[in-house]
């Protein structure tokens, strides 16, 4: 059935008068008797008694009227709501984040946008950044937080801010070993256990590194998630690769010393180049964008910045 038809249809049986009908809606009276001669050869069945006074419906005409008004009120439902979306400002959003990242990023950006757009609801998609990067290109994720993404046609990537994967030890406690100087420092590093992500490609370089340096300690413990290696260095367990902002939002944990490598880090803001960004999307993305800006202009970026850019610093 032609969608036309069943308006023409409904009008009809609304004014049970074929040519007021054709007025009312601008077309020929011709053009309404072919749509209705179509319906009911399509069904089968006669929809509308004819005299000299007009139409009337027949019981199978006002058994479809009631479909048809049911059907042709839920299309307009769903034709209001499809162009609002371009201008509302609420929605529901998956913004997919890597949990330690997420555990210093989301506390301060969530409830500043929570109360600056109270329509838009977030969900949370978790994983390792590279997982969180796959989810996007998926399209499981509309938009995303990621770490040292792969760059990739369908992407469009926004640099946010800096970070540094380095060695971190717990600074609290009478277990906390003095490393201030650069021979205790080693010495302690290399007595194990050196914890760390086994999948971060950071925590594999800098193993490398270490390595070169004939530090890389013989007992290694090795797991899959960040705030457990986080956790293991705040117990004193040993030293651990982590990204330098989650271990500073620990506040028990300190650089194991200043001169040994780290690799650098850069936080972007991910989402498909074919995202279709309404006005609560851009809301969203925008306020995203703000908020790992300004952290990439805070203090603990710019050093790591000028680290990075230091000759045989982090490269």
């Amino acid at each position: 059935m032609h969608l036309t038809d069943l308006q023409y249809f409904q009008a009809i049986a609304r004014t049970g008068n074929l040519s007021q009908t054709a007025r009312l809606l601008g077309v020929r009276q011709p053009t309404l008797t072919v749509a209705l001669r179509r319906l009911e050869t399509e069904l089968g069945t006669t929809l509308f008694f004819r005299d000299h006074s007009g139409v009337s419906l027949t019981a199978a005409g006002k058994a479809l009227l009631q479909y048809v008004t049911e059907a042709l009120a839920v299309l307009e439902a769903g034709r209001q709501h499809v162009q609002t979306l371009e201008s509302d400002e609420g929605g529901e959003f998956v913004l997919g984040v890597p949990v330690a990242l997420g555990g210093y990023f989301l506390p301060s950006f969530l409830p500043e946008f929570f109360q600056a757009a109270p329509r838009i609801d977030i969900s949370l998609w978790t994983g390792p950044s590279r997982a969180v990067q796959q989810a996007i290109l998926s399209r499981d994720v509309p938009i995303g937080l990621v770490v040292n993404p792969v760059p990739h046609p369908d992407l469009v990537l926004l640099k946010l801010f800096y970070d540094a994967t380095e060695l971190f030890i717990t600074a609290a406690g009478p277990q906390a070993p003095d490393t201030t100087t650069w021979e205790t420092a080693a010495a302690r590093l290399c007595t194990g256990p050196l914890v760390y992500v086994a999948y971060m490609s950071q925590a594999q370089a800098l193993c490398e590194r270490l390595a070169a340096m004939q530090l890389l300690p013989t007992r290694q413990l090795r797991c899959g998630d960040l705030e457990l290696a986080k956790n293991l260095a705040l117990a004193g367990v040993g030293v651990a690769i982590l990204p330098r902002r989650v271990a500073n939002a620990a506040g028990r944990l300190h650089c194991l010393h200043p001169t040994l490598p780290f690799m650098p880090d850069v936080v972007y803001l991910a989402y498909r180049v074919d995202w279709h960004r309404t006005r609560a999307a851009t809301c969203l993305k925008d306020a995203l964008v703000a908020h790992g800006r300004r952290l990439g202009s805070d203090d603990e970026s710019q050093r790591i910045a000028q680290e990075i850019k230091r000759s045989g610093r982090g490269g």
